[in-house]
């Protein structure tokens, strides 16, 4: 086990000890489980703790966060893993197409990839499953009807909005900033678009090291609770025109589009965080005819000169920032953690027939928040 991973796993107690009674109680005996998730330290501890449960496991990656060290480590641990670290949406494509093939029992997705695709060749004997983000959420609940299973979902569960989301999601993305572009913070105009838990988290972040934050949110009451919070809540091309960071995590698409490239000031950062690497238009951004030149300024940032002479550069084409570029370390440990407990209590729920059938695209059931966060309590009170 390379050094890394094992540090992940042996810093994960919570999943430790639930990986200890899966491999005493097999949850998962004689079920596939098909994942789109992530793969990266933090998530092979998931899937091995999965696999302990009895379940065969077969796993594929996410658009540009795929980790080819994570990749060797779970095949070597017998761990069925499709393709391996990508950019291109049609390798990817077929990469969750594969694991669907296996058909298996139960799903475990992120961003809606794999429910999505399902619904266009359903098979009997899928018992449900669990989304991971907002993103997903969104994707999915028109689609409630059509998949007619129990979908449970991780982001909706106040224990991940406030553990993993706000605190863990904002400080790996300004500690991606940091690691990007080897910037102080201090004095500079930063825009967060969208606050939810993640862009509170993000705000706050950026604010804690003294930048000066201004909040876009297409919901007036979110508006007010940033406002609220201390932030400026400035109109959208105002706040654009003087940013020095601009910081998209929405968990929506078409956020910040290439139209808007001739108001930015020279100099800026543009960063995304949000699941879906859509949130900047980067390949728009990059083809824009005002756009002379591109060059790698340092690994992770692409830097496009205009005619004018201004300088944009641009984190990570795009995806996550705090899941790729150099070192993409992504959230805290214990908050993951936590996160994955509740994916592992979740599909061990389905798996035994304890959720209903109609608790399609819905949160996590308390009984489960409350279960893992008195098992999270009892291990750092010892």
């Amino acid at each position: 086990m390379t050094s890394r991973i094992a540090w992940v796993a042996d810093s994960c107690r919570l999943l430790n000890s639930i990986t200890a009674e899966f491999r005493e109680t097999r949850p998962f005996d004689g079920l596939t489980i098909g994942t789109g998730i992530h793969l990266e330290p933090k998530t092979a501890a998931l899937i091995m703790t999965l696999a302990a449960g009895g379940a065969r496991i077969v796993a594929t990656g996410n658009l540009n966060t795929t980790q080819q060290e994570t990749v060797d480590y779970l095949r070597a641990n017998g761990i069925d893993v499709v393709g391996g670290p990508t950019s291109d949406p049609v390798e990817h494509d077929a990469h969750l197409r594969e694991v669907l093939a296996a058909k298996p029992d139960l799903i475990l997705d992120n961003g809606g990839d794999l429910f999505a695709r399902y619904l266009e060749s359903p098979w009997e004997g899928l018992l449900g499953g669990t989304e991971e983000t907002t993103s997903g959420r969104t994707r999915l609940a028109p689609l409630r009807e059509a998949l007619g299973l129990p979908i449970l979902v991780i982001n909706d569960s106040p224990i991940k909005q406030f553990a993993e989301n706000e605190h863990a999601v904002g400080q790996s993305v300004f500690e991606s900033y940091l690691r990007l572009t080897n910037r102080s913070t201090g004095g500079k105009r930063i825009v967060v678009f969208g606050y939810g838990s993640c862009g509170q988290g993000v705000a706050a972040n950026f604010r804690n090291a003294y930048g000066l934050v201004t909040v876009i949110d297409t919901d007036p009451v979110k508006r007010l609770e940033a406002c609220l919070d201390g932030f400026d809540v400035t109109d959208r091309d105002a706040a654009l025109e003087r940013a020095d960071v601009v910081v998209t995590v929405t968990g929506a698409r078409d956020i910040l589009l290439a139209d808007r490239l001739p108001m930015l000031k020279d100099d800026v950062v543009l960063m995304n965080a949000g699941h879906f690497p859509q949130e900047i238009d980067a390949a728009g951004f990059l083809a824009h005819p005002d756009v002379v030149s591109v060059i790698d300024s340092t690994e992770g940032l692409q830097t496009l000169r205009t005619r004018d002479g201004r300088r944009i550069h641009l984190a990570t084409g795009g995806h996550m920032a705090n899941l790729a570029g150099p070192r993409p370390l992504g959230n805290s440990i214990e908050s993951m953690d936590l996160g994955f407990a509740l994916q592992s209590r979740c599909l061990e729920a389905i798996a035994r027939g304890a959720v209903s059938a109609d608790s399609v695209v819905v949160p996590v059931p308390r009984t489960i928040d409350e279960a893992v966060a008195s098992a999270y309590l009892e291990l750092v009170a010892n």
